[in-house]
């Protein structure tokens, strides 16, 4: 800011305070003119982050609705193969009977979870440059609550989303089954119960998921249609 000050000798108190009175006037306007552009500067900021924000969290709701579809196709043989053990097993069909049917539905045996990646660059990029900051309160929270609900749902299936598995027993079970050899009918029921519930876990959660994004994003939400 540049103040030019008067060059000519104030002859009274009057032009004194005139020119005092410009001098003030001219400073209140530079810093009132600075203060506007800055607020016009975060406006801006906040509007391009906010709409980079959305458009990343509905490709997540996208991606989260197209899993929970995909599973529901992936989880039909595991689930027909569940039944058709239960059955035999408490209908008591001897030990090599129960071994024929699993070979008559092996490929079913496999632990398939479409899980997508979430992305938060966004939201990182905002935090990072600080004008999440100048994004209204009300839709900040609900764009924290969003990424948190993203973070929560993935940390889930990091860690405790194989917790009820045992690996190794599901891998020697399908090397037996993949070789003809035989196997016993309740642990492998027991394994197939492990893998079916872990799926319907994971698909629990991106349902859960999928609510809390709908309601973070509000009408928006509505672009990302179920199939």
């Amino acid at each position: 800011m540049h103040l030019e000050l008067p060059n000519t000798r104030l002859a009274s108190f009057k032009d004194f305070a005139r020119h005092y009175l410009m001098i003030v006037l001219s400073i209140l306007t530079a810093l009132g003119l600075e203060a506007w552009i800055e607020h016009a500067h975060h406006v801006r900021a906040a509007e391009q982050a906010s709409l980079h924000i959305r458009a990343e969290l509905l490709a997540n709701l996208a991606d989260t609705r197209k899993s929970i579809k995909t599973n529901q196709d992936l989880l039909a043989p595991l689930q027909q193969l569940d039944e058709s053990l239960t059955r035999d097993i408490r209908g008591n069909l001897p030990a090599a009977t129960i071994n024929q049917h699993i070979q008559a539905q092996k490929d079913a045996y496999k632990l398939s979870i479409n899980w997508p990646t979430f992305a938060s660059q966004s939201w990182d990029v905002a935090v990072a440059n600080q004008s999440a900051g100048w994004i209204d309160d009300a839709r900040l929270r609900s764009y924290s609550e969003a990424y948190a609900d993203l973070r929560e749902t993935s940390n889930w299936f990091s860690h405790d989303g194989i917790a009820l598995l045992d690996v190794p027993t599901m891998e020697r079970l399908r090397v037996r089954v993949d070789f003809g050899a035989p196997v016993d009918p309740l642990e492998f029921a027991s394994t197939v119960r492990q893998m079916l519930h872990t799926s319907l876990e994971a698909q629990s959660h991106l349902r859960q998921l999928e609510n809390h994004l709908v309601t973070d994003l509000g009408k928006d939400a509505d672009s990302g249609a179920h199939d």
